[in-house]
């Protein structure tokens, strides 16, 4: 008996949507029986698929929560501790680029929170963890270096004031910008264009209007995920390709013997041509 060979693994990089399809899909469900048991069963499996983001919004409750239990001068201090500035960079700047992603300056995150229980959550349903944490990672840190190399320029030139050495900055949104621009690719066709286009539009111009440090990090960790995805999906269609190429071997299993199910002709040759009877 021949066993079919297994199912080759395709790489998430290439798996893509149909927003029609899958607008279909969703109305065929809306409309299916028992909508709210199901909905909860669908909310369920959404977040459970994404454990990461779901850890990362629970710490940024909990550091949230710290915030509010101490002092107003308290808070700064450790806000301005785990800050990206450059002063923190050149003293410890593992440290910082590690604490700087787990804080979030102001009121109740709840933008943050609720973007990362959706588009955070949907990115690593399809990337994995492992991936959405190395994109989200990438886009932080690849940003923050880049706009910190800027900063010192800026500094040492006179060209920007002397104080911003010790600004604060911290926050999720270089990593969440860089997921944005990686989930592009997880698009087909129009949507794919027109998604990019959007993003691509509303960060330039943030960077164009505003002109701070902080729009241009947006700016930079939306190039590093877009970057990051098309080397990532040309990368993945090149290894499914050498894959394609690669001869088949399918394990061949020998079927086994069962005297009781063989041929009674057979049975009869093994024995000399003739039957044995009881004695």
């Amino acid at each position: 008996m021949t066993l079919s060979p297994p199912q080759r693994y395709r790489s998430p990089w290439t798996r893509v949507i149909d927003i029609p399809d899958g607008r279909q899909r969703l109305v065929d469900w809306w409309h299916g029986p028992e909508r709210m048991r199901r909905s909860g069963r669908a909310v369920h499996a959404h977040l459970a698929g994404a454990p990461a983001a779901v850890a990362y919004s629970f710490t940024l409750f909990i550091t949230w929560w710290t915030l509010r239990g101490v002092s107003d001068s308290a808070a700064h201090r450790l806000i301005l501790s785990a800050s990206t500035n450059l002063h923190n960079l050149r003293r410890e700047p593992v440290q910082v680029l590690v604490a700087s992603a787990f804080w979030t300056d102001g009121g109740f995150p709840w933008t943050t929170i609720l973007i990362f229980v959706t588009l955070m959550a949907f990115a690593e349903r399809w990337l994995g963890s492992v991936r959405w944490i190395l994109v989200f990672a990438g886009g932080h840190v690849g940003a923050t270096l880049l706009v910190a190399t800027g900063l010192s320029y800026a500094v040492h030139h006179q060209l920007i004031p002397v104080h911003i050495v010790m600004t604060t900055d911290v926050g999720t949104s270089y990593g969440t910008t860089a997921v944005l621009g990686a989930l592009t690719y997880h698009l087909r066709g129009i949507p794919r264009a027109l998604w990019a286009a959007i993003l691509v539009c509303w960060y330039g111009f943030a960077a164009w209007h505003n002109r701070t440090f902080t729009d241009y990090g947006h700016a930079i960790a939306l190039c590093i995920g877009l970057v990051v995805g098309a080397f990532a999906v040309t990368v993945a269609l090149r290894l499914e390709r050498l894959r394609e190429h690669r001869p088949e071997t399918p394990n061949m299993v020998a079927p086994q013997s069962n005297p009781t199910t063989e041929d009674p002709a057979a049975v009869a040759g093994s024995t000399g041509g003739r039957s044995q009877s009881p004695r």
